[in-house]
């Protein structure tokens, strides 16, 4: 098999395996390990808490590390110094790419505007539906009850002659197979 070596990974046909003896990747670790906490709690403040945004900002952040980490200082007090001031620089410029773009603005004929259509929540309840028939009936039933007629674990248990304790790992073991059977439907 055939490999190439670069930048701390090694390449092969099949894939890139991470090189612990890189330098660079050794501070890579060590940098996420030890700021992406506060670098996301400081740059999540700047982003008026949006999560998307300040996820972008900080690998962006962490990026540029990668990309002068020949060049940065080893202490931890100036890492994380030059670290929130990369982030800060990202978001002012996200800032100002904002403020320049044209507003948008809401449509004044309504005439023009998307009517909604049931298609998403109709396909959504072919999915749980199909995913449904995984279960046996005993399970079947108690879901039918909790989730779909609304009763509490005590109501289900009374209406369906069952302990609570049977009908809560029947409810458990039923929405472990649903997610399992909705995950292999969602894959498909």
């Amino acid at each position: 098999m055939e490999a190439v070596s670069g930048r701390g990974w090694r390449f092969s046909r099949e894939h890139p395996q991470y090189n612990p003896d890189d330098p660079k990747e050794e501070l890579m670790s060590l940098l996420y390990k030890d700021f992406r906490d506060r670098l996301f709690a400081q740059v999540l403040r700047l982003t008026n808490n949006d999560r998307q945004w300040t996820e972008d900002v900080v690998q962006e952040t962490f990026i540029r590390a990668w990309q002068h980490s020949d060049d940065l200082n080893r202490e931890p007090g100036m890492l994380r110094g030059w670290l929130l001031t990369v982030a800060r620089r990202i978001v002012i410029d996200g800032w100002r790419n904002r403020s320049v773009r044209p507003r948008e603005v809401e449509l004044e004929s309504p005439d023009t505007a998307e009517t909604s259509d049931e298609t998403d929540r109709t396909l959504a309840a072919m999915v749980v539906a199909d995913a449904l028939r995984h279960l046996d009936h005993k399970h079947q039933s108690v879901v039918f009850e909790t989730y779909f007629a609304g009763r509490t674990v005590r109501e289900a248990a009374i209406i369906l002659g069952l302990p609570e304790g049977t009908v809560k790992s029947r409810l458990y073991n039923a929405m472990r197979t649903l997610r399992r059977a909705l995950g292999e439907l969602g894959s498909r």
